[in-house]
């Protein structure tokens, strides 16, 4: 302690700091700060020889996010988890921290259009290529796996086709060839489906969605074994993707509810797919819960609930589409997806903006498709809703 008294501007940055002994908070406080206190050089050593619990830096580490992340671990059934400040940032720091120049990445081309760019336009720049293959051939990728392939990225439901893939099959053609998979769980949610257990080796999640649940936060996360979410660490150090205390405070609110929530996605998102399946206003419904899906026996066998979202396909195209989406009230006209709210998008404009016309017919994406994130509101009213839009 000082033996004069301190002016006014020391004793008030200084005064209150640090944590109270005797507080026992029930939720995990947000520990909103940049940087972390270190009693002697002895005790800064001992931090980075790894012989302490203690935190350094926000941009590494700080006891909010590592709070969340063993929430996210333990919603995956994963070793451990690590969050990021956007699912493009769990993304750009997987494909950096496991793969170098000379690698190749295999992916579906129906994939959602930020992992899409990334790969055709952004990893080639530093050595690294992607091969986009159609559905039929990524069921089982062994043919496929050439000796650069050192990943498989997929996702399942698929964005915006809602397509679904065996992952089983799929991991443990990978695992035979000694390759990494990877699969984006956003659409699905670790409630409906638990890919680890199938044996893939890392899950990404879009955190900014389901798991979070309220459309006011931007985070990704990344699940599986300690050892290779580990390996990601540098990557999200360098990079900067590092998901901010307070944002990560929320997600661990919304994920209290996931299980709640996602019953009422579940059962919303199905009335209203068959409320409309086989309406001759349109040209098909997708989603994995119909019969009428061609991937519903997969989707069947590997899912908990079909998920909260649903595509619809109007006859006459992007101009069909856009008065579809003009003429919505309850749904409303945003991109995303996931909160407590309905939205509805334009997958051309949106999500698969910017694909040429080969690539979307790859990919089974259509200019007169509409996009609905089904929301928990009244399912009467969101079926009326669809119902007068399509009038």
């Amino acid at each position: 302690m000082p033996t004069t008294r301190q002016g006014l501007a020391t004793r008030l940055i200084h005064t209150a700091e640090g944590a109270q002994p005797h507080a026992a908070p029930l939720t995990t406080p947000i520990y909103e700060t940049t940087t972390f206190l270190f009693d002697s050089t002895a005790d800064l050593q001992a931090y980075i020889d790894g012989s302490t619990g203690k935190y350094l830096y926000s941009r590494y580490d700080n006891p909010s996010t590592h709070a969340l992340e063993a929430k996210l671990a333990e919603a995956e059934q994963a070793e451990a988890a690590m969050v990021f400040g956007s699912g493009m940032g769990a993304i750009a720091s997987t494909m950096l921290g496991l793969l170098s120049a000379g690698d190749e990445v295999l992916c579906s081309a129906a994939i959602y259009g930020g992992t899409f760019h990334l790969l055709q336009s952004f990893l080639p720049r530093f050595g690294i290529t992607a091969r986009l293959l159609e559905l039929d051939a990524l069921r089982d990728p062994t043919a496929a796996i050439g000796p650069r392939t050192k990943l498989v990225w997929f996702e399942s439901p698929i964005n915006p086709t809602l397509r679904c893939l065996d992952i089983a099959r799929l991991a443990g053609a990978c695992r035979a060839a000694s390759v990494r998979s990877v699969m984006d769980n956003t659409f699905a949610t670790p409630y409906n489906q638990q890919p680890l257990t199938l044996g893939v080796d890392l899950v990404m999640h879009s955190v900014t969605k389901y798991l979070n649940g309220h459309s006011d936060v931007t985070a990704g996360a990344v699940m599986g074994a300690r050892t290779l979410v580990d390996a990601l660490l540098p990557a999200r150090k360098l990079i900067g993707a590092m998901l901010d205390p307070a944002a990560a405070s929320l997600v661990g609110r919304g994920l209290k509810t996931l299980e709640v929530r996602m019953e009422r996605h579940n059962a919303n998102a199905l009335a209203l797919a068959r409320a409309f399946d086989g309406d001759r206003r349109l040209t098909r419904v997708l989603y994995p819960g119909l019969p009428s899906h061609p991937d519903h026996g997969i989707a069947a066998a590997q899912m908990r609930g079909f998920g909260g979202m649903v595509t619809i396909e109007l006859p006459g195209g992007l101009e069909a589409a856009g008065r579809f989406f003009d003429r919505i009230e309850v749904f409303k006209r945003a991109t995303s997806l996931g909160g407590v709210e309905s939205l509805a998008g334009l997958p051309v404009l949106t999500s698969q903006y910017g694909w040429t016309d080969e690539q979307l017919a790859r990919a089974d994406v259509t200019p007169g498709m509409v996009r609905l994130s089904v929301g928990i509101e009244t399912l009467e009213d969101l079926i009326a809703d669809v119902d007068q839009a399509l009038k």
